[in-house]
C-alpha cells in the first residue's frame, strides 16, 4: 500500500505541479504575431468595458424617467444606484485574486460577467431586473485586468503610447451607443433595445480571448519567485510580517502602499479627483435638461415635461452623442504621446486642463443650445480628459507598485478613491433631489473644480515620475 501523504507533503506536491505548469506556459513559443493579435484581443476586450461603463450614463435620463416619473427622476435613479455599492466592494475583493490565480483567468471572467450583466438589462421588464444587472457590471468594471495586461505586456518605452491607443480605439467604440439609439429607438422608452448588440459582442471577446490569450511573462515570473521561495524564507517573511514576495491581497496591498510615499500620496490624490466624480455619470443628463430648459425659455415647448424630453433625446442629444466617442479618443492619444516623452506627471496637469475648461464648454453650450456635435464634442473632452486623469494616476500607481502586488495595489486604490466618490454624492444628492434634475451642473462644477486643484498641487508636490520604469524591476522602495 502507498504511505499516505502528509500535509506539508501534499502542500509541496502542489507547489511542485504548479511551478511545473508556469514553466511549461513561459518556455511555449508566442509566435511572430503574438504581440498583434493580444493587442487585438485587448482592444475588442477594452471596447466592451468602454461601453459597458458608458452606456447607462449614455442613457440614463432615458432609463431614469422610465422607471421614475418624477421631477426629480435622476436623483432618485441615483439613490436607487447606491445598492450597486456593496457590488463595488464585493468587485474589490475579488480583483487581488488575479495576483495568485493569473491574469488571464480573470480577463475571461469579467468580460463574460459584463457582457452577460449587459444581456440581463436588455431582457429587464421591472427594476429589480435592471437592477441585478447594473449591480453584475459594477461587480465587473472595476477589475479592469484588460489594463494590467496592457501594461504588463507592453515595452517600457512606448506604454503610455500604446495603452493610450488602445483605449482611443476603445473610446471610439462608444460611438456604437448613439448609432445604436437612432437605430433601435423611435421613443425614449425603447432605451433597453441598446444594449443588445454590446452584450453579444462582449461574450464572443470573452471566448476569443479563452482561446488565444496567454499569461503576462510578468506575472509567471513573479509567481514562480514566490513558489520557488524555502519554507525558511516563507516562515521569516511571516515572522517579519513583510509584503515583499505577497501573492496579492487587499490589506497587505493598504499595508505596502501606505509605508511607501509615492504609493501613498497617489492614493490621496486619487480620492481628491474623484470629489468631482458626479459629473462624470450624469453628464446625459446635464445635456439634456440644459437643452431643454432653452427649449421652454425660447417658447418651443411651455414646460420641463415628458413631451420636450422625448424631442430632446431623440434628436439633439442623439446627435450630440455622436460626437462623445471622438472627443473622448482624442483626449486619451493626447494623454499618451505626452506621458511617453515628457513624463506622466505634466501629462496629468494636460488632461486635467482640458477637463476643466472642456467641462465649462459643455455646460454653457447645453444651456445656449449650441450645434448639437459640438457640444457632444465638448462632453466627450471632458469625460475623456476626466478619466485620462484618472489614468494618469493609475498608470503611475501600476508603475509604482511590484508585481507580486500591482493588481491588489491597483484595486486597493478604488478604496481610497471611494473617499471622494462618498463625498461626491453626499454633497450633490440632497441639492437635487431639492431643485431637481437641473440643479446638476451647478453642483457638478462646485464639486469638480477644487478636488482637482488639490489633487494636482499633491500630485505635483508628493510624488515622482515614473516614465520609462522596468515593471519587472520595480519593488516600490524606489522613491522613499
Amino acid at each position: 500500500m502507498e504511505k499516505a501523504l502528509t500535509k506539508n507533503e501534499k502542500i509541496e506536491l502542489r507547489r511542485n505541479r504548479e511551478i511545473e505548469r508556469w514553466e511549461r506556459q513561459k518556455v511555449r513559443p508566442k509566435g511572430r504575431f503574438y504581440l498583434v493579435y493580444i493587442i487585438f484581443i485587448i482592444t475588442l476586450i477594452y471596447a466592451v468595458d468602454e461601453i459597458a461603463s458608458q452606456i447607462g450614463t449614455l442613457m440614463k435620463t432615458e432609463i431614469a424617467n422610465d422607471l421614475f416619473n418624477s421631477e426629480s427622476s435622476v436623483g432618485l435613479f441615483d439613490l436607487l444606484g447606491m445598492l450597486v455599492v456593496p457590488f463595488q466592494a464585493l468587485g474589490l475583493l475579488y480583483r487581488p485574486l488575479a495576483d495568485k490565480w493569473g491574469r488571464k483567468l480573470f480577463l475571461v471572467i469579467n468580460t463574460f460577467g459584463m457582457s452577460l450583466a449587459l444581456l440581463v438589462i436588455f431582457l429587464s421588464n421591472n427594476i429589480a431586473l435592471y437592477m441585478l444587472g447594473a449591480c453584475l457590471i459594477q461587480f465587473f468594471i472595476p477589475h479592469d485586468m484588460h489594463v494590467v495586461f496592457i501594461m504588463e505586456s507592453s515595452p517600457a518605452k512606448s506604454r503610455g503610447i500604446m495603452y493610450s491607443c488602445i483605449k482611443f480605439i476603445a473610446n471610439m467604440s462608444v460611438m456604437l451607443v448613439p448609432v445604436l439609439r437612432r437605430l433601435l429607438m423611435e421613443t425614449a422608452s425603447e432605451w433597453r433595445n441598446v444594449f443588445l448588440i454590446p452584450a453579444i459582442v462582449g461574450l464572443v471577446s470573452s471566448f476569443v480571448a479563452l482561446l488565444l490569450a496567454r499569461e503576462t511573462d510578468a506575472f509567471m515570473d513573479s509567481r514562480l519567485r514566490y513558489l520557488r521561495l524555502t519554507d525558511e524564507e516563507r516562515e521569516q517573511e511571516k515572522r517579519a510580517k513583510s509584503t515583499e514576495n505577497a501573492q496579492g491581497g487587499l490589506i497587505k496591498a493598504l499595508k505596502f502602499a501606505w509605508q511607501h510615499k509615492q504609493l501613498k500620496w497617489l492614493y490621496i490624490t486619487t480620492a481628491l479627483v474623484n470629489i468631482g466624480f458626479i459629473a462624470t455619470i450624469n453628464y446625459q443628463t446635464i445635456m439634456t435638461y440644459g437643452y431643454a430648459q432653452h427649449f421652454v425659455s425660447s417658447g418651443t415647448f411651455s414646460e420641463i415635461g415628458q413631451e420636450v424630453l422625448d424631442f430632446v433625446s431623440t434628436n439633439s442629444i442623439t446627435t450630440a452623442l455622436f460626437m462623445f466617442p471622438v472627443g473622448c479618443s482624442v483626449s486619451q492619444v493626447v494623454l499618451g504621446f505626452v506621458a511617453d516623452t515628457k513624463g506622466r506627471k505634466l501629462a496629468g496637469i494636460v488632461v486635467a486642463a482640458n477637463c476643466l475648461i472642456s467641462f465649462i464648454l459643455f455646460v454653457v453650450g447645453s444651456i445656449f443650445a449650441w450645434n448639437p456635435y459640438l457640444v457632444g464634442l465638448f462632453c466627450g473632452i471632458f469625460i475623456g480628459s476626466y478619466y485620462s486623469t484618472n489614468d494618469v494616476i493609475i498608470m503611475m500607481v501600476g508603475e509604482s507598485a511590484p508585481t507580486n502586488l500591482r493588481s491588489s495595489i491597483m484595486s486597493a486604490q478604488f478604496i481610497v478613491g471611494a473617499i471622494g466618490y462618498a463625498i461626491s454624492y453626499i454633497v450633490s444628492m440632497p441639492l437635487v433631489n431639492v431643485f431637481g434634475n437641473t440643479a446638476y451642473a451647478i453642483v457638478s462644477f462646485c464639486l469638480l473644480v477644487p478636488g482637482f486643484i488639490l489633487g494636482f498641487i499633491t500630485l505635483l508636490k508628493k510624488t515622482k515620475d515614473t516614465k520609462g520604469l522596468d515593471l519587472d524591476k520595480v519593488t516600490g522602495k524606489e522613491f522613499d
